[in-house]
C-alpha cells in the first residue's frame, strides 16, 4: 500500500515507522521537505530512495504525490493512535461515505475539532486509501479510525455508555439549539441519500444547517466542519 504527499507521509513517520516499508523522493522535491524526511528516515532505520518525478508519476499511476511516496508494510493504513487534545466524549460515525476526498476531508475536520474516536460503517463506505489518507493531510495519523459493520449496534452500544447520538440531516433542528456538550456522537450520512433510515430513526435527534441559499444542502465534508465545530464551541464554551 502506498501513502504520497508530503504531510501524509511525514506523519506516518512520526507516528508508525515501524510499518514503512521504504519512503521515495522525486529528484525535484523541495529539499527542505527532503532533508526533514530523510531525518526521521534515518531515525527509524527505514530505507530512502531519489528517483526522477516521472517514476513517480507511474508509481502512484498519475495522482498528485508533491514528491513524496512512502510504502507501507502489509498494506496497513489505518491507525488508532491516541493523541493530546482528543476528546474521548465527541465521537463520529459515518457511513456511506463514497468519495475518498471526502473521506479524507472529513478527517482532517475531526482531527482539528479534537474528535476522540471516528466510526465508519464498512460497507458501502470508501476505504481509508491513499487518496483519502492524503486529502486528511496526514490528519488520519492522529485519529483513533474503526471499520465497523453495523451502525444501529454502534449507536445501541454509545446509547448505552451514556452517549447522546445526533444525525446529521435537513429535517433536523439547527445545531446551535442542540446541547452538545456531554457525550456526543454524531452521525454523518453518504453524498446521495444521507443517513440510512434505521441511523435516522434510532438516533436521539436529528440536527441541521439551515439554508437561506438556492442550494438544498452543503457538501458532507463541508456540513461536517460546520456541524462539528459548533459542537467544539459549545464545548469550549462549557469548559469542557
Amino acid at each position: 500500500m502506498l501513502i504520497y504527499g508530503f504531510h501524509p507521509v511525514r506523519e506516518a513517520l512520526r507516528n508508525r515507522p515501524a510499518q514503512l516499508e521504504r519512503v521515495v523522493f522525486g529528484e525535484r522535491a523541495q529539499r527542505a521537505r527532503v532533508l526533514e524526511l530523510e531525518k526521521l528516515c534515518r531515525k527509524a532505520g527505514i530505507a530512502v530512495e531519489s528517483v526522477p518525478v516521472e517514476s513517480l508519476d507511474k508509481l502512484t499511476s498519475g495522482a498528485v504525490h508533491n514528491g513524496f511516496v512512502a510504502e507501507i508494510r502489509g498494506g496497513a493504513i489505518a491507525s488508532a493512535a491516541s493523541r493530546a487534545g482528543a476528546d474521548p466524549g465527541l465521537v463520529v460515525l459515518l457511513e456511506d461515505v463514497q468519495d475518498p476526498r471526502n473521506l479524507g476531508a472529513i478527517l482532517r475536520v475531526c482531527e482539528g475539532a479534537g474528535v476522540g474516536r471516528v466510526l465508519i460503517r464498512d460497507r458501502g463506505s470508501a476505504p481509508l486509501s491513499a487518496a483519502a489518507v492524503k486529502t486528511s493531510a496526514g490528519a488520519s495519523e492522529h485519529l483513533d479510525i474503526e471499520r465497523v459493520t453495523s451502525s444501529a449496534r454502534e449507536i445501541e452500544q454509545l446509547q448505552k455508555d451514556g452517549f447522546w447520538v445526533y444525525g446529521a440531516d435537513g429535517e433536523g433542528e439547527p445545531v446551535w439549539d442542540v446541547d452538545l456538550t456531554g457525550n456526543v456522537c454524531l452521525c454523518l450520512g453518504g453524498e446521495e441519500k444521507g443517513l440510512r433510515p434505521r441511523t435516522r430513526q434510532l438516533c436521539d435527534r436529528l440536527v441541521s444547517l439551515p439554508m437561506r441559499g438556492r442550494v438544498e444542502s452543503l457538501n458532507v465534508a463541508t456540513a461536517s466542519a460546520a456541524l462539528l465545530y459548533e459542537a467544539l464551541r459549545q464545548r469550549l464554551a462549557s469548559g469542557g
